[in-house]
């Protein structure tokens, strides 16, 4: 069913309930959102406002989204904190696409491109909201600079800025994190707002203008930067440490399992189906078999490095006629399909 039949699909008179389908086709289901539950924040706009013309995403994010085949449990959680205005934590191995779901998620949605927030021991939230470089107006030499020309929203900023349609913002890694930070970080989004203490002493109905995580100027009321649509918050994380209870009642959480044979199957085929009438079917299942029993003797292998092994030495020596002898075929694919836990090596 494409994303218009399951929009509008009705059993008496009820529409189904998923706004993001996962089929890759553009729309503006977002707009068709019920209003936030009543324990979340009241100052966000009850309407939305879809944009005229499809906001762009990268060519390369957009390349890399497409193929991504989407379960039902992503489809599910993902949907899940649509309609709670709550931010999905995606725990699993690395390599299993959890970073490429959000791109997926926002070209279906017309979210523009992803706000990538790549998190390491030294980020803050604050640094996430905005940056000022203090240094720098006090080397301006004028008697009062302006604060604003020295200070500029983060990715965090700048998703809880957007007034019309919501964005997408990509927490990667957040198990990197200090042992505060995601509860502060949960704070700001569960409240909706930051105050800026740099605009703040500029005066209580004071607008400033000041540039946001991709350039553009964003507006600033008395010095609090105010959420005015719910963003679509993804978090990521490689189960590298656990996270507190109170954190993790405030999310909607999915641990993604590694795909089995079949799965698999779909998922080589989905990013090579332009090559899909030349490729060796019996090359393919010997790697797809050996990646499976990898994993099932706890073989720490990612999913993406049998896209690489099937890609070098199926599709090259398929479609691009490249010539591997037996014992070059076999070396290649040792190498690539190395633990990553540093078994085997």
């Amino acid at each position: 069913m494409n994303v218009q039949n399951s929009l509008l699909a009705a059993t008496d008179g009820q529409r189904d309930w998923k706004i993001f389908v996962g089929d890759g086709t553009s729309h503006d289901g977002l707009a068709r959102l019920p209003p936030p539950p009543p324990w979340r924040f009241a100052h966000a706009l009850a309407s939305l406002v879809p944009p005229a013309t499809d906001t762009q995403a990268s060519d390369a994010e957009t390349h890399r989204a497409r193929p991504f085949i989407v379960s039902d449990p992503m489809r599910i959680a993902v949907n899940a904190a649509l309609y709670l205005r709550r931010p999905l934590l995606l725990t699993g191995r690395p390599g299993t696409g959890k970073s490429t779901l959000i791109a997926k998620v926002a070209h279906e949605l017309r979210m523009g491109s992803v706000l990538r927030w790549p998190i390491n021991s030294r980020s803050t939230v604050r640094s996430g909201v905005y940056e000022y470089d203090a240094v720098g107006r006090l080397q301006a030499g004028r008697e009062e600079p302006p604060v604003q020309k020295y200070l500029k929203l983060g990715p965090l900023g700048t998703a809880l800025i957007a007034g019309k349609w919501p964005r997408a913002l990509l927490i990667d890694e957040i198990d990197k994190s200090d042992l505060d930070f995601a509860n502060d970080l949960l704070n700001v989004i569960e409240e909706g707002e930051y105050e800026i203490s740099e605009l703040r002493r500029l005066g209580d109905k004071d607008t400033v203008e000041v540039d946001d995580f991709e350039g553009n100027p964003a507006r600033i009321v008395g010095g609090r930067l105010q959420c005015r649509q719910f963003p679509f918050v993804m978090m990521t994380s490689n189960a590298e440490r656990e996270f507190p209870a109170p954190f993790l009642r405030r999310c909607v959480r999915l641990e993604i399992e590694p795909p089995n044979p079949t799965e698999l199957l779909r998922i080589i085929e989905s990013h090579l189906k332009e090559h899909a009438d030349v490729l060796d079917r019996a090359e393919i299942q010997a790697l797809v078999d050996r990646f499976d029993s990898d994993q099932r003797e706890n073989q720490d292998v990612a999913t993406d490095q049998l896209l690489n092994a099937v890609f070098l030495t199926v599709a090259m020596k398929s479609v691009q006629r490249r010539m591997f002898d037996a014992r070059e075929l076999s070396a290649v694919r040792e190498q690539l399909m190395r633990p990553l836990s540093g078994r085997g090596t």
